[in-house]
């Protein structure tokens, strides 16, 4: 299994999966012209994408799913309540998510005794009800991809920790936040249960999922105006140091360049 990150931030999100014969794209929050030259870049066809997988409806990872839907033929997973969504009313194929109950993703040719991907969607706090974090697992590897969290909660660890790549989002840091220039209705909005994960807090989250087979993690979301890349892996840094983790490679999603693809 490869898991490629194509863009991370406020004004898209898009991740690449692939694993055996099947390939999934969690998210789809970039314009579908723009999407296509991700794809690109990837050196990946667009039109072999069997599956999107949404976490939310904000348009910043949901808002070409629909259209990339009906162009690919994918079949697109989601909540049953964002089936109404604008963003999906395109796509061809819905498949209703059930949180906490995985789904085995094969391509449409697949016969069902090979191995499929096992996609499990998690309930996380957030301001788009419903929100959920991914776990992925196939032939023994597993990846977790976690953003859009409005605060640490242990009561998930159970079900996401443990994993070979974990992305992990590091949204702001707290003092840029509130010397910033974001409005202040806005800024208690970020900082609030429904919005998203500081540094610190990330940090925090990241003492709970990390485990022994532990081998990269990926900062992702990182806000343009109320974080740096510096204080991210800062964070991120220390808090492995105290897990006895020192080796485990971290890397900064970007959200204007395609990141490389991770062997999971």
């Amino acid at each position: 299994m490869h898991i490629q990150v194509l863009s991370s931030g406020s004004k898209g999100n898009c991740t690449l999966v692939r694993a055996g014969d099947v390939n999934l794209l969690i998210d789809a929050g970039l314009p579908l012209r723009e999407l296509e030259t991700r794809f690109e870049s990837a050196r990946f066809p667009a039109r072999e994408i069997h599956h999107i997988a949404l976490t939310h409806g904000h348009l910043d990872h949901a808002r070409s799913s629909g259209s990339l839907a009906k162009r690919t033929g994918a079949t697109l997973h989601l909540c049953e309540r964002l089936m109404l969504n604008k963003s999906v009313e395109q796509a061809p194929i819905m498949q209703t998510l059930h949180v906490g109950t995985a789904d085995q993703l094969r391509t449409p040719t697949q016969p069902l005794e090979t191995d499929a991907l096992e996609l499990l969607p998690v309930l996380i706090p957030h301001d788009a009800v419903p929100t959920v974090a991914f776990r992925m697992e196939h032939k023994g590897r597993r990846a977790v991809y976690l953003t859009d969290m409005g605060e640490p909660t242990a009561a998930i660890a159970s079900q996401l920790r443990d994993s070979h790549v974990l992305i992990l989002e590091f949204n702001y840091d707290e003092e840029m936040l509130r010397k910033g220039p974001y409005p202040i209705n806005l800024k208690k909005r970020v900082a609030g249960r429904g919005g998203h994960l500081s540094n610190k807090q990330a940090a925090e989250v990241l003492g709970h999922l990390a485990g022994p087979n532990l081998h990269t993690l990926v900062l992702a979301h990182l806000s343009e105006k109320n974080n740096t890349h510096g204080l991210a892996l800062a964070a991120a840094t220390t808090k492995l140091l105290e897990l006895g983790m020192p080796h485990v490679e971290i890397i900064i999603a970007s959200q204007d360049e395609v990141g490389r693809a991770i062997k999971v």
